[in-house]
């Protein structure tokens, strides 16, 4: 697909729009294609899902390897897991042809019968989540598939720390218990909440622990990115002040999807011979405000009134320390008791994160947007 707009704000658009990343991707495409298994771990919205994308697009390993990315970060159990999982492999076989995925359709036996074909014979993935009627057994008929597929995989797992929030409480140890058996592929296990992913695979007591080689994803530095937005604008006969782009740098603490997203609405408002500025980027910013308004306002809408009143706090913040200190209960009057408990559902919501006893807003858009109500 052709873009008008060099800043994608989703899915993968090629290495032209891709920024840096350089050792990242060398380092996870080395780890992978040296044998081992790899913990991704960073910020939401900084670009693991990109980096994965971009590492299985380089050809050492588009050549040689089946890829597959699924993301789970909806997922609320096993059954919702498989479903996932299953219909990611079978997206990455159709294009391999009839051999590869006749191979795979006799694996699937649990669910054979409800996957249906396209005009050309190709199976579709057609399934509901009632058509999984017994989630462990095609789980294990996928793995079966994976052992024994024409090329090695490499198996990309995004928000894993799901898996600890599903009902059926043995997950970790059965997905533990496949992998690590595993000769013909590798995985990535990415996820944005640290505290679960460092308690899942560092934890002496859980089964992934000390099984991964650990990558962690930080920020791109301020100096590319701002050569790869100045190169991009100045393609079209645009520009941007060097000024502009510390103030969204800054402003979103380089995490790459606000990044992005606020430099494609920036891109979009001026033409040719145009520079953006610092007063341009502020209205590209509200502009981005006023398009979420409606969801922002739900959002809200949905929270107990402690919990409202705790996430503006943190809002204000920016950072929020010692939440259960007097001086910061005095000054949102809180009470320590109402804190605790709006910690827990915000945490459990994802409407927060928390990081070495700071807490913030999971959402930086929303995070300002509450500044201005």
């Amino acid at each position: 697909m052709a873009h008008n707009n060099p800043f994608p704000t989703q899915g993968y658009a090629g290495a032209e729009f891709f920024c840096d990343r350089v050792e990242e991707t060398e380092m996870l495409t080395r780890y992978l294609t040296n044998g081992n298994d790899v913990l991704l771990i960073s910020p939401r919205r900084i670009g693991k899902t990109g980096l994965i994308e971009h590492c299985f697009h380089q050809t050492a390993i588009k050549e040689n390897y089946i890829t597959v990315v699924v993301d789970i970060y909806a997922t609320k159990n096993l059954q919702d897991f498989v479903f996932a999982f299953g219909s990611k492999v079978m997206q990455a076989v159709k294009p391999m042809g009839r051999k590869v995925w006749e191979q795979l359709l006799a694996v699937l036996m649990s669910i054979r019968s409800n996957i249906s074909f396209d005009i050309n014979g190709t199976p579709e993935w057609s399934l509901g989540l009632g058509d999984i009627k017994n989630p462990s057994v095609t789980l294990d008929e996928i793995f079966q598939f994976i052992e024994k597929a024409p090329k090695p995989c490499l198996v990309a797992i995004d928000e894993f720390q799901q898996i600890a929030k599903y009902p059926e409480k043995n997950v970790e140890a059965i997905l533990r218990t496949y992998i690590q058996k595993m000769h013909n592929a590798r995985f990535v296990f990415a996820g944005s909440q640290r505290h679960l992913m460092g308690e899942m695979f560092m934890s002496p007591s859980r089964p992934f622990y000390m099984s991964t080689s650990p990558l962690t994803l930080r920020a791109i530095d301020i100096e590319k990115y701002y050569e790869f937005a100045e190169h991009h604008f100045s393609a079209d006969g645009k520009h941007i002040t060097r000024e502009a782009f510390d103030r969204i740098y800054h402003q979103f603490e380089g995490i790459t999807w606000y990044v992005q997203f606020t430099l494609n609405m920036a891109y979009g408002m001026i033409s040719h011979d145009m520079q953006c500025d610092e007063t341009l980027v502020d209205r590209a910013i509200q502009q981005v405000l006023q398009t979420f308004s409606t969801v922002f306002e739900n959002m809200l809408y949905q929270l107990p009134f402690k919990q409202k009143e705790v996430l503006v706090a943190i809002a204000r913040e920016g950072k929020a320390e010692n939440v259960t200190a007097k001086s910061f209960l005095h000054k949102y009057s809180l009470t320590a008791s109402s804190v605790q408990a709006a910690l827990k559902g915000l945490l459990e919501k994802d409407f927060i994160t928390q990081h070495l006893g700071s807490y913030q807003l999971s959402d930086k858009f929303f995070a300002l947007w509450l500044l201005q109500e």
